[in-house]
């Protein structure tokens, strides 16, 4: 039998993301047999995370600072904004290294079967960030889902009545890919977008 504590915390566990009953019944166990040397800093981190944690009023980022670092940096590109669904697309995009610029998160995708229309997603916010003329490109970012594609040509139709270059991501076989293991959509999307070899 398991004490009413644990179970309670069995219970939140699993409703974190990614954790289903039995792997919150791991972690549970975990900080139950680690709670002198680990309990008390995942309390503090979580305490901190709660006094200092706050959503960037410029791209929607969550920092302990407002604007976000992202936001705040004076080295990044301010002339491109990658337009993505979520924060954890955000984070995503900065692991790479890969991009320079600036961001911009909706908050998810159109989707008529979940009743989320234009006007519940940031978009408005986005074409006011154009208005300013010092964007020059706009990265959609999206997933590769319908609603993602919808979403991606909503902003891009919205897009098209001022002079902001928009541009999309690649989709298709990824680094490491064999095509055997690949999907028929991911393949045909692949092909579409080929380019030419120099």
């Amino acid at each position: 039998m398991i004490g009413s504590e644990i179970e309670q915390l069995i219970k939140m566990l699993s409703r974190l993301p990614g954790l289903g009953p039995r792997s919150a019944r791991r972690v549970a166990l975990y900080i139950v047999k680690k709670k002198d040397s680990f309990l008390g800093q995942l309390i503090k981190a979580l305490k901190e995370v709660e006094a200092t944690v706050s959503i960037c009023s410029i791209c929607g980022n969550y920092d302990s600072q407002n604007p976000c670092h992202v936001c705040a940096s004076h080295k990044r590109d301010s002339s491109i904004i990658c337009v993505v669904q979520d924060v954890a697309d955000l984070w995503a995009m900065e692991r790479t290294s890969a991009y320079n610029g600036k961001y911009h998160v909706l908050g998810g995708n159109l989707s008529a079967l979940d009743g989320i229309g234009p006007d519940d997603l940031n978009i408005e916010k986005l074409i006011e960030k154009l208005s300013s003329g010092e964007i020059k490109e706009v990265i959609l970012a999206l997933s590769a889902t319908v609603e993602g594609q919808i979403t991606v040509h909503y902003i891009a139709d919205r897009i098209k009545k001022t002079s902001v270059k928009v541009s999309g991501i690649a989709h298709g076989v990824p680094v490491g890919g064999e095509l055997d293991y690949l999907d028929d959509g991911t393949i045909q999307t692949a092909i579409n977008a080929r380019r030419e070899i120099n």
